[in-house]
């Protein structure tokens, strides 16, 4: 393995065409990293050997790769023996977003010359599969403009990990919005009590002290959240070991308001307790 003096991170950086890694590409130049965009797959092995000439001036380098290759999985995974530090994101939507995308920018789908671009979506996440399985973080873009893509980037990568730590996020999510494609562990919680059925709590969400005392007041929602914390403090410490980095825990009710959301917050304050840090995402708490 390849380590450069300079060079302390690695990001590389692909997935769906559409799922937004342009986006990515000029975020990650407006956190101070230096951005190789476009990389064809096959110039992947060419990267070590920049490293050693070219790249010994920068701290932090993004490499954005195309999809249009099918070798781009084990391309990847070469490029992680052959470098020291490196992170694999995957950035991908669902398809009828990425329909829509397209629809409204008139661009081409790489694969769309002789079949439709739903089919071309389709196709192409299936070439895609052992990429995706190979990532260090998966990002939905689904239901995220270039602001707020630019706050996940941000979340991650604005700061630099101890070569120790791993970054947990906390995500509550509404099941109706469909499920999230970025979770690594889910949960759902549309067993707890629903104060959308209390008028005075309806229009609150479980960030409220109100409503989070009224989802947890049956003992078993009690139980269960500590029974989430007991397991995540057990393989959490695992997770380090094999080496993530990342990880993200999805916490689901129906709407995504008050459940998901109280839980999401409860857990985050208890594993803080215990000395682990955690960051939030309500993902459809607007909605």
């Amino acid at each position: 393995m390849w380590h450069n003096n300079h060079v302390s991170r690695f990001i590389v950086i692909t997935g769906m065409s559409g799922a937004g890694r342009s986006v990515t590409a000029d975020r990650l130049e407006d956190l101070g990293w230096f951005v190789i965009d476009n990389l064809p797959a096959v110039l992947v092995p060419k990267v070590s050997e920049l490293a050693h000439s070219n790249l010994g001036a920068y701290e932090r380098v993004a490499l954005v790769m195309g999809s249009s290759d099918s070798e781009g999985g084990l391309q990847v995974e070469m490029l992680r023996k052959e470098l020291g530090n490196l992170t694999v994101v995957y950035l991908e939507a669902s398809t009828d977003t990425l329909v829509r995308r397209y629809k409204t920018t008139k661009r081409r789908h790489p694969y769309a010359l002789e079949q439709s671009v739903t089919e071309a979506i389709e196709y192409e996440r299936e070439l895609l599969q052992q990429t995706r399985a190979s990532a260090d973080i998966i990002i939905d873009t689904s239901d995220l403009n270039p602001y707020e893509l630019g706050d996940r980037l941000k979340d991650y990568f604005a700061v630099d990990l101890d070569e120790d730590s791993m970054q947990i996020t906390l995500t509550s999510f509404g099941f109706k919005h469909g499920l999230p494609l970025d979770i690594d562990m889910m949960f759902d919680c549309r067993f707890m009590p629903n104060p959308y059925w209390d008028e005075k709590l309806r229009r609150l969400t479980g960030t409220s002290a109100e409503v989070q005392e009224y989802v947890l007041e049956p003992e078993l929602s009690t139980e269960f959240v500590q029974d989430v914390v007991d397991l995540l403090e057990k393989l959490l410490p695992a997770y380090q070991t094999e080496g993530k980095s990342y990880l993200t825990v999805g916490f689901g009710c129906t709407g995504g308001h008050h459940r998901s959301v109280t839980v999401a917050e409860t857990v985050s304050r208890m594993l803080k307790e215990r000395n682990w840090s955690s960051r939030i995402s309500h993902r459809d708490i607007e909605r």
